[in-house]
């Protein structure tokens, strides 16, 4: 067991002890209470020392932990609450614990669409309860920016629970680019969230690559258990090692994508990195930066390479270079036409 813990058992159990106004409180007394509460918790015997339990009492009565516990010594030899009212359990909130509380709800919250987070939304009424009753009119610190009308989240649980039971998929989906929707058995392996859209990972047949789908563009969902589920071990870390986003072009190696960056974006770029490989290759007397970036050329990329419009420049590879050339090039025809 951990030492923290262990340190919590006894603070409970020196509380818990002085909350007893009927008896007095050696320190050879708290020790062996202690001692019994470690061999409860743990099945073992453990010998607390008095110098473990003097520090305990010691942290006990200090800010550092927040308790400032009113314990003292009676008769030279006793201990005791000077309050008797007193518990460590019973200290009000502070403003900090509040901001945390309210904060860890917020984010807890975001994951409502699965259900394996019901068991505790009891548990996050009665927090916000005490938040609202310690504390009104907080204002949130962290804003996460979630779309609540992006279309498809009610899949997310079904799709989870389909992963976790081994459960085929029959999927109706309508891509962007079809103009008929299209109805398949999907294996699903993982959920992946990008660009606050969510999508289920996986293959429609043991014969096809992997692909994706986003949960905005399925219509229906359906089983089939009369099919078995794939045997396949699917590595999620390994799959998008070299790739920004979800799609990954199966028969691409991953390449060196030099870009440079002007002046202006480069802090932005560096400490706030496009990819978990970029490396910093040059530093121009003018502020502007060339960056190594090992990936795989995806839709992804060129989306977040186009968003920095004229700030960012693909000097390697060729084939992205004239890629992102034509689209510009196109995007500026559009602009000189008249409205």
């Amino acid at each position: 067991m951990a030492q923290n813990k262990n340190a919590l058992i006894r603070y409970k159990t020196i509380d818990k002890c002085l909350q007893n106004k009927y008896r007095t409180w050696t320190l050879d007394d708290l020790i062996e209470a202690c001692s019994d509460a470690l061999y409860e918790y743990e099945g073992k015997e453990t010998n607390v020392s008095k110098r473990t339990v003097q520090l305990d009492i010691q942290m006990m009565r200090s800010e550092k932990l927040g308790y400032n516990a009113p314990i003292e010594v009676y008769d030279k030899k006793y201990y005791r609450y000077a309050d008797e009212d007193f518990s460590i359990t019973d200290i009000p909130l502070t403003e900090t614990d509040i901001n945390v509380l309210t904060e860890t709800v917020s984010m807890l919250k975001q994951f409502k669409d699965f259900s394996l987070f019901n068991d505790v939304s009891d548990i996050l009424q009665r927090l916000e309860d005490k938040i609202y009753a310690e504390k009104t009119h907080t204002q949130p610190i962290i804003h996460l920016d979630k779309n609540e009308n992006l279309k498809g989240l009610h899949f997310l649980d079904e799709i989870y629970q389909a992963i976790v039971k081994k459960v085929v998929l029959v999927i109706t989906y309508k891509s962007f680019k079809s103009r008929e929707a299209q109805t398949f058995t999907f294996h699903p392996f993982i959920l992946k969230e990008f660009n606050n859209r969510w999508f289920v990972v996986g293959k429609k047949k043991g014969s096809q690559p992997i692909s994706n789908l986003a949960l905005d563009r399925i219509i229906t969902i359906d089983y089939d258990f009369s099919i078995p589920f794939l045997d396949y071990s699917f590595n999620a870390d390994a799959y998008y090692q070299n790739v920004v986003g979800v799609t990954v072009n199966e028969g691409m190696q991953a390449r060196v994508i030099q870009l440079w960056v002007d002046a202006y974006n480069a802090p932005y770029v560096i400490t706030k990195p496009i990819h978990s490989t970029q490396r910093l290759l040059q530093q121009n007397e003018d502020g502007s930066i060339v960056i190594n970036l090992f990936l795989k050329e995806n839709f992804e990329l060129e989306r977040i390479i186009l968003g920095f419009g004229a700030s960012m420049e693909v000097l390697k590879p060729e084939r992205l270079r004239k890629r992102m050339q034509y689209i510009f090039e196109n995007g500026f025809n559009r602009y000189k036409q008249e409205i």
